[in-house]
């Protein structure tokens, strides 16, 4: 057998003893020497232990020589959420925790503000499982007011990934200066036009005029020399409060020259700077670079019950896009005017819904992790429909029912902000077997069949 192996069986066995043991002792109140105090509660525990896993602890129970502190058998926690305080506290003697999205927020608080660096990394990595469109903002919020760059990072690669979906939501609004350019300012941002991030920016300055103030910092994230220059002259150049400000005028201008081939002149090299990694000289505003998304390539999908195949037109190639399992062999797809592609069909059992437990499964194409994620299920199970979709609403029309086999009327509305399913108008016949097109906002069912013989 490996030694390694032996030896990291040995290590899980002793562990496993010794925290069973530290449960037991505190579950029988044995060897207990400390109480932590939060209101009228009081949790006792044991200070060898709050220490060890501490250092917030282990300097109020020890000096900086190592002596014991008089007068710690009992600490008084104060602003502390005293059942929060008993999972982290049990978590320590038992390494166990039920982490929720509703309580992960304020575990990791306690956890960084008691410098507990085992429940902060649990933390930590739940919230890197569970990151979404729906919170993948908040979570790069947290990151940065918690200090993590591990999880700020990863977050504001997320975003930066998806941000043609989220630089409209009223959370992106709401970002602050530093956080917007942390997203905006890097080469990997997934945009196929520099124009989405110029409307992005003047959006977000406009839903606080005080931001006005930070325009000219911004404007150093905003690639202006990717822009067409025709875009730059109507859009940029008549901007209602770019022409305002005198500032933002002579960057206008300077931005204006370099269409026209005029760059300003780089500085000299000092003396003694030869070998030195070379920085660009000219400020960010006149960066040509190409961002990540500007690289992408349109595919055509392939998909059934087994993998989902992409081809290229351009290159005559095909290569997998991601297997699809559990994606069900009845199923219909649409590629929306976002470029996300969905699916939905099949039967979903939800046991837990006793009013509606057959469903539809519902799934959409990840292209960066090469998987399809889940979505909530489609209530009234259906096949021979088919979607349609305006703004940002997905419409499952009509079809046949598969309890009753029935044509349906029926018109199934997700609303993909807030991930919600609704019945919406119904058709004026029960059809199934029947096209449906979306044009400019518009959703049109043409043809299919009725029950009728």
């Amino acid at each position: 057998m490996d030694p390694n192996a032996i030896k990291e069986e040995l290590r899980l066995f002793q562990s496993t003893l010794l925290q069973d043991g530290l449960k037991e002792l505190l579950n029988e109140n044995k060897f207990v020497d400390c109480t932590l105090k939060v209101g009228d509660r009081s949790f006792p525990c044991h200070r060898l232990i709050m220490a060890a896993c501490s250092p917030y602890f282990r300097d109020i129970f020890f000096t900086e020589d190592g002596k014991e502190v008089e007068n710690t058998k009992e600490v008084v926690l104060e602003e502390v959420n005293p059942s929060i305080l008993d999972m982290v506290i049990q978590y320590l003697y038992s390494a166990e925790i039920d982490l929720t999205d509703d309580n992960v927020q304020d575990i990791i608080a306690v956890a960084n503000r008691f410098q507990i660096p085992s429940v902060f990394t649990v933390c930590v990595n739940y919230l890197l499982k569970k990151l979404s469109l729906g919170n993948c903002l908040a979570i790069f919020r947290m990151g940065l007011v918690i200090s993590c760059p591990r999880l700020a990072v990863a977050a504001r690669n997320y975003v930066a990934d998806r941000f043609e979906l989220l630089y409209n939501k009223d959370e992106f609004l709401k970002l602050a200066a530093h956080e917007l350019f942390a997203v905006i300012g890097g080469d990997s941002l997934n945009v196929a036009k520099e124009e989405l991030v110029f409307e992005a920016v003047m959006a977000w300055v406009r839903y606080d005029k005080e931001r006005v103030k930070v325009l000219k910092d911004a404007f150093n994230c905003i690639r202006f020399r990717l822009l067409p220059e025709k875009y730059f002259q109507d859009k940029v150049e008549s901007d209602d409060i770019i022409k305002a400000d005198p500032e933002l005028q002579k960057t206008i201008q300077v931005i204006s020259d370099a269409f026209k081939g005029k760059l300003p002149e780089t500085p000299a090299k000092k003396e003694g700077e030869e070998g030195e990694e070379e920085e660009s000289p000219f400020p960010g505003f006149l960066n040509d670079n190409r961002r990540q998304g500007m690289y992408g390539r349109e595919f055509i999908v392939m998909i059934n019950d087994t993998a989902s195949v992409a081809y290229d037109v351009n290159e005559n190639e095909c290569f997998l896009a991601a297997m699809s399992e559990q994606v069900p062999r009845n199923h219909v797809s649409l590629a929306s005017q976002k470029n996300q592609l969905y699916v939905i069909g099949g039967v979903f059992v939800d046991e837990e819904n006793k009013d509606l437990p057959l469903q539809c499964y519902f799934f959409m194409l990840d292209p960066l992790i090469s998987e399809w994620v889940a979505l909530p299920p489609m209530p009234s199970p259906r096949c021979l429909f088919n979607i349609g979709e305006s703004d940002n609403l997905l419409f499952a029309v009509a079809g046949k029912d598969l309890q009753s086999n029935e044509s349906l009327d029926t018109v199934m509305c997700f609303d993909i902000e807030k991930m919600k399913w609704s019945e919406t108008k119904k058709l004026p016949l029960k059809i199934h077997g029947h096209a449906v097109i979306s044009h400019k906002g518009l959703v049109y069912c043409i043809g299919g069949k009725t029950d009728d013989k």
